[in-house]
């Protein structure tokens, strides 16, 4: 029979494969699960910038702290008081300070330093406190007065930066043409893997990213990377410490019911939003199912028992507990998802790209270009130093 270049039915019947017993079943154990991800959801939007920017507002504040170490005569009859945010507060408003029944009128004020008068209406009096808190209740209005100096709050620029995601894909002719165990088509296959590992990579950048100090805008020498959520939340940024939780620091401590409630409640105090995230990595999460342990009971005959809380109840919120693998082992985040989106740059969401075959091989490359929109992170908060 003259040479065809064909495969014929009755060639290799001999070879060593066509006698093997494998089942075409590919086992993989590797974690590529993206629960972050999966609880924000696809955005709505898409970023139009390599440089992504968006607008925050926030009203005039109502509260500041006291600024003053020594009070004369005395705390419960000084009638300057030093304050950190002089600008908040104008002549004619009744404060209260924070702990105490007292509310104290403002007579005037030069820079930091507020004139007062005590006691007003009766109130009784307060002992003030270096750093105690002082709440603006009311500026009331004098009658046919003129209208006030008027107040107002500036829109403030915030920023992140798209990073770009890529995993290129080699296939060379013969893998192509060759029948490969449990796999239809290698490319295919291969696509699949390096979509599942990029995807890791943005749930992993979207909690621990970082921008580069220096053009964080990226360059021919300079790799653009996002900043992530632990990056982006600054102002609750909280750690357990002798006198509850504060901002700063303190020395590792064990996560249970008050520390949390009070992270939840500092959150609540800053912002209007209610945290309904919790993400946690795997020993916190325990300490969290553990709360219930000790009044958890198991009547007899029951076989089964149940030590998992995904949903936390407080007065500061409805929180979804989520685990994360890629989170700090000794750290918390508390998330206000409807805030919290992750944007493809216009055009640029996960895709691959055939290239230009070079070669006996067929070539790819998978690319997704993301960013991180977190507004108003006063509406979030972290918890550290957790043992």
């Amino acid at each position: 029979m003259p040479f065809t270049g064909k495969a014929t039915f009755s060639a290799g019947a001999d070879l060593p494969e066509l006698m093997e017993d494998v089942s075409d079943i590919i086992g993989m154990v590797s974690p590529y699960e993206t629960p972050l991800l999966d609880a924000i959801g696809d955005s709505t939007r898409q970023a139009f910038s390599t440089v992504h920017e968006w607008l925050e507002d926030e009203l005039l504040p109502n509260v500041d702290s006291i600024n003053q170490a020594s009070f004369s005569p005395n705390p419960e009859n000084a009638t300057g008081i030093t304050v950190f945010n002089g600008q908040r507060f104008r002549a004619g408003d009744l404060l209260r300070p924070v702990g105490g029944r007292e509310v104290i009128q403002v007579i005037s004020v030069a820079v930091n330093v507020l004139t007062v008068v005590r006691r007003y209406g009766g109130t009784l009096a307060t002992a003030l406190t270096n750093g105690q808190r002082l709440l603006i209740l009311s500026s009331p209005a004098l009658e046919g007065d003129d209208r006030p100096e008027p107040r107002s709050s500036s829109r403030v620029r915030r920023r992140n930066f798209a990073q770009i995601f890529t995993a290129s894909v080699d296939i060379s002719g013969s893998m192509l043409a060759s029948r490969a165990i449990g796999v239809r088509d290698e490319m295919d296959y291969q696509k699949q893997q390096r979509a599942r590992e990029l995807l890791r990579d943005l749930e992993n950048a979207v909690l621990n990213g970082i921008a580069p100090s220096a053009a964080p805008q990226g360059s021919a020498t300079v790799r653009r990377s996002m900043n992530g959520l632990f990056s982006l939340v600054t102002t609750n940024n909280m750690a357990p410490g002798a006198g509850g939780i504060a901002a700063g620091g303190g020395a590792g401590a064990d996560l249970n019911e008050a520390v949390l409630n009070s992270a939840l409640r500092q959150i609540w105090e800053s912002a209007s939003s209610s945290v309904d995230l919790i993400v946690c990595p795997a020993g916190l999460k325990r300490r969290i199912n553990g709360f219930a342990s000790a009044s958890r009971r198991t009547a007899m005959g029951e076989d089964a028992f149940g030590d998992v809380i995904n949903i936390y109840e407080s007065d500061f919120g409805t929180c979804r507990v989520l685990l994360s693998r890629y989170m700090p082992t000794d750290s918390l985040l508390l998330l206000d998802s409807s805030r919290v989106e992750v944007l493809p740059l216009q055009g640029r969401s996960f895709g691959f790209r055939k290239l230009a075959m070079t070669g006996d091989r067929e070539s790819g490359q998978m690319v997704g270009e993301y960013t991180l929109e977190l507004r108003n992170e006063l509406a979030h908060g972290a918890v550290r130093n957790l043992t």
